[in-house]
């Protein structure tokens, strides 16, 4: 997930600094250093002069969520990444609440997150890549003019034709102003307290807002697991999911980040997906990517064969062990070109029905019965992965006890 700096500039030869550093970003230290230090200060202070009721504290935790649902479903899974579309409706609702959020507009936003997953990892071209460290990541990517913020739009021709993403571009330093400081004195004048409105529902709200989502960029990156990939940074951390309304299963979105769901199992924390499925479920979005879950379990399997052959070098493990562990491997590999030999079937006759439907030769109930079939056998396969995890767990443990 992406924080985009607020003000983006060409980029700085960095060669003729002294410190060999770029410049600093002025606008956003002061955003992201001197908000933060002005509500260290002032929530405090009016805390102990003055209190805060709790309809002041009730609805800074709304404006939170809202704010916080709005970059997790509006700026990343819907424009960002396609996972779903959405009706015009509840896009403007992303786009209004998203800029009350202060990342920027969707335009540049999606953008740089765009470039973060096709590079991530590679400090010349990640923007906020994880390879520079933890603070970097978190939020010193933007408190200096790096050549990585500097704006190219080439990766999102189709937000530059959505005339909502444009609309926001253009009037964003208005939205923002309205959603941080008009909102928030409107509540505080509704509440009986403009200052306190101001402070917990403005002030305080942002700042929370804004570190919940640098996690995503920095911790989520550092601490975690990593069940379905260990090709880049990214991690699975269900404590993150919580403070980041879904967005902490992070190894899972960075393989399969065209999926609207990052926590899918059903037990997992991911009130982003659950906003979307009620959306769909009200006619507000549709056409929901999910990534088939037969991929998903191969990807698992995966990677328990990668750790169970690193267990193999780095331990004197039996013979019969080692032989087992190959056979399975040889089954996992069996079911995979099974599942493609599928998955080309399916291919085929969908083309056949096509040719079919316009020569009305083929018989509907024979293409049910394909259908069935085909479906039938996916389930198996999927099932036979799950159920060679589970060997090759235990075959895993049989190898640590050695």
């Amino acid at each position: 997930m992406a924080q985009t700096p607020l003000t983006q500039t060409p980029a700085t030869n960095t060669a003729s600094l002294p410190s060999g550093k770029p410049p600093l970003n002025p606008v956003n230290i002061a955003i992201f250093v001197g908000l933060p230090l002005a509500a260290l200060v002032l929530v405090p202070l009016w805390g102990v002069y003055h209190g805060y009721s709790a309809t002041l504290w009730w609805t800074a935790l709304l404006f939170l969520y809202l704010n916080g649902l709005s970059i997790t479903g509006g700026y990343h899974r819907l424009w960002s990444h396609n996972a779903y579309q959405a009706h015009p409706l509840l896009r403007i609702f992303f786009a209004l609440w998203g800029a009350g959020a202060l990342q920027n507009s969707i335009l540049v936003w999606g953008s740089d997150h765009r470039r973060h997953h096709r590079h991530v990892d590679d400090n010349e071209q990640d923007p906020y890549s994880a390879g520079r460290g933890l603070w970097f990541s978190h939020m010193g990517w933007m408190l200096r003019k790096y050549n990585t913020n500097e704006e190219d739009f080439s990766n999102s021709p189709d937000l530059q034709r959505d005339p909502i993403v444009m609309w926001q571009h253009r009037h964003y330093v208005l939205l923002t102003v309205i959603m941080n400081v008009g909102l928030p004195l409107l509540v505080g004048w509704w509440a009986g307290d403009v200052i306190g409105g101001l402070l917990l529902v403005g002030l305080l709200r942002l700042i929370v807002n804004h570190h919940v989502t640098f996690f995503i960029n920095s911790l989520a990156h550092f601490w975690g697991n990593q069940p379905y990939t260990d090709e880049n940074s990214a991690r699975d951390n269900g404590f993150l999911a919580f403070l980041t309304y879904g967005e902490g299963y992070h190894n899972f979105h960075h393989i399969f980040q065209s999926d609207y769901r990052n926590g899918v199992r059903w037990y997992q924390w991911d009130p982003t997906k659950w906003l979307i499925n009620l959306c769909a479920w009200l006619g507000l979005a549709s056409k929901l990517n999910r990534v088939p879950n037969f991929k998903i379990q191969q990807s698992i399997l995966a990677m328990r064969f990668k750790q169970a052959r690193d267990q193999v070098e780095q331990a004197d493990t039996p013979q019969p062990l080692r032989e087992t562990l190959e056979a399975e491997y040889q089954l996992f590999m069996d079911a995979l070109n099974r599942w493609k030999d599928l998955q080309a079937q399916r291919y085929e006759r969908r083309v056949g029905e096509l040719g079919d439907a316009l020569a009305e030769k083929r018989s509907r109930l024979l293409e049910k019965w394909e259908r069935a079939t085909v479906r039938t056998r996916l389930r198996e396969l999927e099932y036979s992965l799950k159920m060679q995890r589970k060997r090759v767990e235990i075959l895993m443990l049989q190898m640590q006890a050695v």
